[in-house]
């Protein structure tokens, strides 16, 4: 049995009340609109978020590719959530050389993986190597303290300040932000005073 190790989602060990697995359930979801074509989420974790995408979005994506640089999640993602549109791959998101492995996608998700990467550039690089002309990139994290501090998670290098997530994607066309409370996913607003626990963008390469 796969086990947890604090931050991991396996839904068939976690109850349908709690609220990790809701928030996590809560961002795949709202990602469907947006996905078409060759799709890739980046940390895949057990492969539950690029299944409810295979599975949600069967009529319009023609692959979705899930990486995750862990052998054992990965192992259990292709035999737990196999799907003919789904495929499950080990790979490091940091690695200079993934676009020239994986090629081009038309939509990238990236949900709760930057705030664990030491490399953040090369990360960012490679999103945007790995999507295609026009291509769109949704990603989440958590916010905190800020670059370089310390935050309350051991397992993340930081959790960045709202305006440090807004600055990561002035290179894209077009963006939307949007905040996260539990299952509750809105449109950023800083005319709003209340906590914005985490970020949510959709930008248009």
């Amino acid at each position: 049995m796969l086990k947890d190790t604090g931050e991991r989602v396996i839904p068939d060990q976690m109850a349908i009340t709690n609220e990790l697995l809701i928030e996590h359930l809560a961002r795949y979801h709202f990602s469907v609109p947006y996905v078409h074509g060759r799709v890739l989420d980046f940390a895949t974790g057990t492969g539950y978020g690029t299944h409810i995408i295979a599975k949600k979005c069967k009529k319009k994506v023609s692959e979705i590719v899930g990486i995750d640089i862990d052998p054992e999640v990965i192992k259990y993602a292709r035999g737990r959530y196999y799907h003919p549109l789904s495929k499950y791959l080990v790979e490091d998101v940091t690695d200079p050389k993934l676009s020239e492995k994986l090629g081009q996608f038309d939509v990238i998700l990236s949900f709760e993986t930057i705030e664990h990467v030491k490399d953040e550039q090369q990360f960012l690089a490679n999103v945007f190597q790995l999507l295609k002309p026009n291509g769109t990139l949704i990603l989440s994290t958590p916010f905190g303290k800020g670059r370089g501090k310390p935050c309350g998670s051991p397992f993340h290098v930081h959790q960045l300040t709202p305006q440090e997530f807004f600055e990561l994607f002035k290179n894209y066309s077009k963006t939307e932000f949007y905040y996260q409370n539990g299952p509750l996913i809105e449109t950023f607003s800083t005319s709003v005073q209340k906590h914005h626990p985490l970020g949510i963008v959709v930008a248009r390469k």
